[in-house]
């Protein structure tokens, strides 16, 4: 069974358990409010909501800790809810043919399981579930991109790191150029990521062996392309390297490449320049994942694709 949590601030409670008749196991308000937003919260109502997908081997309170609680700063200072999500068994089903994790092999609906959580979370909250955003990283990433193809009307936008499309072949939920649904993406890939291969192709075997998980993936560049296309976007994209934050040697610079089109969805794609299996931000990933991009932070990412969403909404 796969679980949801809902940030809280820093230093508050820990809130009480309780088990719902839809098959999530939510954290709910305990004396201290759990999010500072959301009608059962006492903050205000319709705003943004951010699903977290963790990667595999971890769980919600594990990515949360892994980042620093970066994206926890968009519900404390108003701007979305923020719920991490608990794979099964600490993985998900994603949409590659050649997987062999526990959600895969027990056939585990996570699909369902986001609009279960998203129609929770409106229920206690008060969310905007035309504002919903899913950031995924590595397994959670390719979840995203299950979500992108399966379900298109749950989300408004989304946020994928270390992770990149299967091809034709490998991908289940319907390879496809088109859709009917324009949402803005982010793509963060590093450029030496022993195990999401930058160029595309086939993971290590070392790594295939470790995940459970196989198949031929698309380049970082090809990924980005991919959805562009998706959105409508024909125009060639703009390069530019992100300003410097944190000079040293365990920094990462950051190149951003941009699609954007009058009347579509933007594609932004951010290659971690000698950057590893790394979520970006102040917080350094370990050593044995490789380098992390601090010139721009997950949560700043997440925010500009929340941004950019209400401009594509108001169309």
């Amino acid at each position: 069974m796969s679980k949801y949590s809902v940030a809280r601030r820093p230093g508050e409670t820990r809130p009480s358990r309780r088990r719902r008749s839809d098959g999530c196991n939510c954290l709910c308000r305990g004396p201290d409010p759990l999010v500072h937003g959301g009608r059962r919260c006492g903050g205000p109502e319709n705003r943004a909501l951010v699903l977290v997908f963790h990667g595999s081997k971890q769980d919600g309170r594990s990515y949360r800790r892994f980042t620093g609680g970066a994206l926890d700063a968009l519900a404390e200072d108003g701007r979305a809810v923020v719920a991490y999500l608990d794979g099964h068994r600490g993985n998900w089903n994603d949409a590659r043919a050649e997987s062999a994790f526990p959600a895969r092999t027990e056939q585990v609906d996570d699909v369902a399981f986001a609009r279960a959580v998203v129609d929770a979370v409106e229920r206690t909250h008060g969310i905007d579930r035309e504002a919903v955003t899913a950031v995924g990283y590595s397994n959670g990433g390719q979840m995203v991109f299950r979500l992108l193809h399966e379900a298109p009307e749950l989300l408004s936008g989304a946020v994928i790191v270390a992770a990149a499309m299967p091809d034709r072949a490998g991908f289940l939920a319907g390879f496809s150029e088109e859709s009917d649904r324009s949402v803005p993406i982010a793509l963060v890939n590093g450029t030496a990521d022993r195990i999401v291969p930058f160029a595309g192709g086939r993971m290590s075997w070392w790594a295939r062996a470790m995940f459970k998980v196989g198949g031929v993936t698309l380049s970082a560049a090809e990924t980005a392309r991919y959805f562009a296309r998706r959105n409508g976007v024909t125009a060639e994209p703009t390069t530019a390297l992100l300003p410097e934050r944190s000079p040293g040697r365990r920094n990462a610079r950051i190149r951003e490449t941009a699609y954007r089109q009058a009347g579509s969805a933007p594609v932004t794609s951010y290659a971690v320049l000698g950057g590893g299996h790394t979520v970006p931000g102040a917080r350094p990933a370990p050593r044995v994942l490789g380098r992390t991009g601090r010139d721009r932070g997950i949560e700043e990412i997440v925010a500009e694709v929340i941004a950019a969403a209400d401009r594509t909404s108001r169309r």
